[in-house]
């Protein structure tokens, strides 16, 4: 379980190809400090194992499902992604609470600059449109915002500087295609009270 909040802008140094998978190393100092073989981080909000550790750099196996429903289908070297620690217990959560389990992707069709912040407008599914609502919660590429508008097929953030700065979506461009991951509450609800109504 994460929080949405990215610890640090880290970088894809290796890819390798491997039979319906590849292997990321990722260098990423701070979210390696106290790693172990076989600990999460979440890598742009996809949560990967751990496999091997090196100095400030991890390696972690992305499976076919994984490639399929995110982002990282495309990822190359040199590529800067969004990574985090999971949560502890005695943690403030200040984002939402993330589970590093990507939903499906969406395009970025819009990017306007302000003085103040960006505002990103980016495609929805009608599988995950339905969980989208103003003022609610969602995690783009692991990044913890809240949605300030909804439309058919779309939703917008905002992003302030500090945002823009610490996280990959200040180089988002676009056309870019960016993980989402809605709530889970949202899910759970659905499903709970779609029992209670059989």
């Amino acid at each position: 379980m994460f929080t949405g909040l990215v610890e640090e802008l880290g970088e894809v140094v290796a890819v390798e190809t491997l039979e319906q998978a590849v292997r990321l190393t990722v260098r990423g100092p701070v979210v390696t400090a106290d790693a172990g073989d076989g600990d999460s981080i979440a890598v742009n909000g996809t949560c990967l194992t751990v496999v091997e550790r090196g100095d400030g750099t991890f390696t972690a196996d992305v499976m076919a499902e994984t490639l399929a429903r995110t982002s990282l289908r495309g990822v190359e070297p040199g590529r800067r992604v969004n990574l985090e620690r999971p949560l502890r217990l005695s943690d403030r959560l200040g984002g939402h609470l993330v589970q590093g389990h990507v939903d499906g992707t969406g395009d970025v069709v819009a990017r306007r600059h302000t003085d103040n912040w960006d505002v990103l407008r980016i495609t929805l599914t009608p599988a995950t449109a339905r969980y989208v609502v103003e003022k609610g919660s969602i995690a783009v590429d692991g990044v913890s915002l809240t949605v300030s508008a909804v439309g058919d097929g779309w939703f917008e953030v905002s992003l302030i500087p500090t945002t823009l700065a610490a996280t990959t979506l200040g180089l988002v461009e676009v056309d870019d295609v960016v993980n989402l991951e809605v709530d889970v509450l949202a899910k759970y609800t659905e499903q709970l009270l779609g029992r209670a109504n059989r």
